[in-house]
């Protein structure tokens, strides 16, 4: 079907101790609780966008997983969010991709992704799947997977005149021929910092407009800036606005990030004008933080729409 999402990314296994504090170097501390949950960016913007569309849009996931308990609670998890997963390959010799998570009682939290099959997702495998991309109109693209096979996803969608979606996170500098090929760059604070080689900071408004600016210059052709509790800021060459943040009480930001993409591709792929696709994008997010675990706090349209209509745009 024509206008559906792809989704090209890692899948891993979250396990999540909720702690009190974050342990200084070498110490040891008793953590709350542990819990295990699907997560990985890929698999976790996958399940945002499964969410947030109805029957009449497909959603569709290209990944690895080990043939193993981890990878089969992910491949569930994928489908009962309404993602096709025909595209995922179950690997025999390698496990499933795995990410330690420690969460502090504020919310914030530090992650350890350990890449497991999600190392082997090759660009011959992107190749093998060029058919996915007649069916789609928007693609979504992380980097928990090798550099090349992301800059392989993202030509292939340039070729097929996908609008390209990068997140790019895990922070790291990238090139300016991959860059140069999503059409969307969706950063937050601290990746945006890296991708310009500087220190990660809190920005205002006014800030991230202008860091913004200076990613556009990078090549990517626009630019959603992430700003936590501060919603977002859009700008590309035309056009710049900000959409604020909606007060809710979190307890986890885990897959914030992620369920604003899935959320915003979504909207993208429906039509939807750019300033309201990143304010239901904000609100899909927002929701999300209220809740403990990756996929699990990934929240549904209905419910995305419920916050929305509780907070009426100010004229």
């Amino acid at each position: 079907m024509a206008g559906g999402i792809l989704v090209v990314g890692s899948l891993n296994c979250d396990y999540v101790a909720t702690v009190a504090r974050m342990p200084a170097p070498g110490e040891t501390l008793s953590g709350l609780d542990l819990q295990i949950h699907p997560g990985g960016k890929g698999a976790n913007q996958a399940v945002a966008a499964g969410r947030m569309t109805d029957a009449s849009m497909e959603v569709r996931m290209l990944g690895c997983v080990g043939r193993d308990a981890a990878g089969a609670l992910l491949l569930d998890s994928v489908r009962r969010a309404g993602v096709e997963t025909d595209a995922i390959s179950e690997l025999e010799d390698v496990p499933t991709g795995s990410a330690l998570i420690w969460v502090e009682a504020s919310g914030q939290n530090s992650i350890v992704v350990i890449p497991g099959a999600n190392a082997r997702l090759s660009p011959d495998d992107i190749r093998a799947q060029e058919g996915l991309y007649w069916k789609t109109r928007v693609a979504l693209h992380q980097l928990e997977t090798p550099l090349e096979t992301v800059h392989a996803a993202l030509a292939l969608g340039r070729q097929r005149r996908v609008i390209t979606i990068l997140d790019p996170a895990p922070a790291q500098t990238l090139p300016a021929e991959m860059l140069d090929l999503a059409d969307l760059l969706t950063p937050n604070e601290s990746e945006a910092a890296i991708l310009l080689g500087e220190a990660p900071r809190a920005l205002t408004v006014e800030d991230a407009y202008a860091m913004g600016d200076r990613l556009l210059e990078l090549g990517t052709r626009a630019v959603i800036l992430k700003l936590g509790a501060e919603g977002a800021v859009f700008l590309n060459r035309l056009q710049r606005f900000h959409v604020p943040g909606f007060a809710v009480r979190a307890v986890d930001t885990t897959a914030a990030g992620d369920t604003f993409n899935g959320a915003l591709a979504a909207a993208i792929a429906e039509g939807m004008e750019m300033q309201p696709a990143v304010r239901f994008a904000c609100a899909a997010s927002a929701l999300s933080v209220t809740r403990r675990g990756a996929q699990p706090s990934v929240p549904s349209r209905d419910e995305t729409e419920a916050l929305l209509a509780a907070n009426p745009e100010k004229p």
